[in-house]
């Protein structure tokens, strides 16, 4: 899920954004995390975690394999399921080379997308490997997204993108890592064109220890759509929908657990957005429910079920800071972000974790 409000500034520094000309905070380029943290000898659960109280805004550091310190027994923790797919896919239209990245499956055959390359002509279609074709049919959910018909659907249209794809990456990471380090451990319902990367850092053996210390941790999906267009664009939250499910043993923990009087938290904020679009939907209530929501949670939403969230550390452009002002206020959230610059903490999917309780 990416909420975006179209502020993006890169420089030679790092990553930061002005309003009206006040720096809200800036990224240094050694804080993009650019590599799983595997890769150094280390294990997913070994990231920085930064606690952030929402009613003080105190700030505690810590270690990720130390999470079940900072929850309680009978807290419920929803997590996404969802699982990445390889949607970064390369083809010809006529002579010139162009990339597709997929944002959203729409139909058995069509599916939003954003083509990346020279000046297409959308009368011609797009020929990928196997002999697999791309027809455009008309304009996606928002700008610059297309509609693409494929020419292969269901299992055939799987195995094509599973044998030919990639998957998407931006440009601070610095290599094409296998599609395995953009999978959640817990993921098994493929959909995401990118990682839902705020349960990246989640081992079993830590799950594990949660469901020791009586914490319980469930599922739902959302499949989450693309996070950026390029050139400075990013999705319109009211015009880029994403589909969920939101299963019946799911629902039945999170009224158990309100009816206790225990906390449910999001892994993600794309846990929030399903969560709180089902609540919506039913007077505040939790069932079972599957649909598409494209719901824009900001600082004057209510939030009626979630009541703490696990997430990365996001860019100062990204509307995923909006939704996290409808748990803290933003002068609480600058702060810490700031601190989490100065204590070098990593940002992206592959970067360090924040709890907000």
């Amino acid at each position: 899920m990416f909420q975006g409000n179209g502020l993006k500034h890169r420089s030679s520094l790092g990553i930061g954004v002005e309003v009206m000309n006040e720096a809200i905070f800036e990224i240094p380029r050694q804080l993009n995390a650019s590599a799983p943290v595997e890769l150094t000898g280390k294990s997913r659960d070994e990231v920085k975690l930064m606690v952030l109280n929402r009613k003080t805004g105190s700030v505690q550091h810590s270690r990720f394999t130390q999470l079940h310190m900072q929850l309680k027994k009978g807290d419920v923790l929803v997590v996404n399921n969802s699982r990445t797919i390889p949607a970064s896919l390369l083809g010809r239209q006529g002579s010139r080379e162009v990339e597709v990245r997929l944002s959203r499956k729409v139909g058995s055959r069509e599916w939003d997308a954003l083509i990346l390359g020279p000046v297409y002509d959308a009368r011609l279609p797009i020929t990928f490997a196997d002999g697999v074709k791309a027809f455009m049919s008309g304009n996606g959910s928002e700008k610059p997204l297309v509609r693409l018909t494929f020419s292969v659907e269901g299992a055939g249209f799987y195995d094509f993108i599973y044998k030919n794809g990639q998957p998407i990456r931006y440009e601070y990471i610095d290599a094409p890592w296998p599609l395995d380090y953009y999978q959640n451990v817990y993921g098994s319902v493929p959909g995401s064109v990118e990682m839902a990367s705020a349960g990246r850092a989640f081992s079993w053996k830590l799950i594990t220890k949660l469901r020791a210390e009586g914490i319980e941790v469930v599922c739902l999906q959302l499949h989450a759509g693309l996070s950026y267009y390029g050139d400075d664009r990013w999705p319109n939250p009211v015009h880029h929908p994403e589909e969920y499910h939101l299963p019946q043993e799911t629902a039945d923990s999170i009224r158990r657990a309100k009816r206790e009087g225990n906390r449910v938290i999001a892994v993600g904020t794309t846990v929030v957005r399903a969560l709180e679009t089902v609540a919506a939907g039913h007077d505040g209530n939790v069932a079972a429910a599957s649909g598409v929501t494209n719901l824009y949670i900001t600082k004057e939403s209510p939030l009626r079920v979630v009541d703490g969230l696990i997430t990365g550390l996001h860019e100062p452009e990204a509307s995923h800071l909006d939704l996290l002002q409808a748990f803290i206020s933003r002068q609480h959230l600058m702060s810490a972000y700031r601190t989490a610059v100065a204590k070098g903490y990593l940002w992206h999917e592959f970067g360090d974790m924040n709890l907000i309780l």
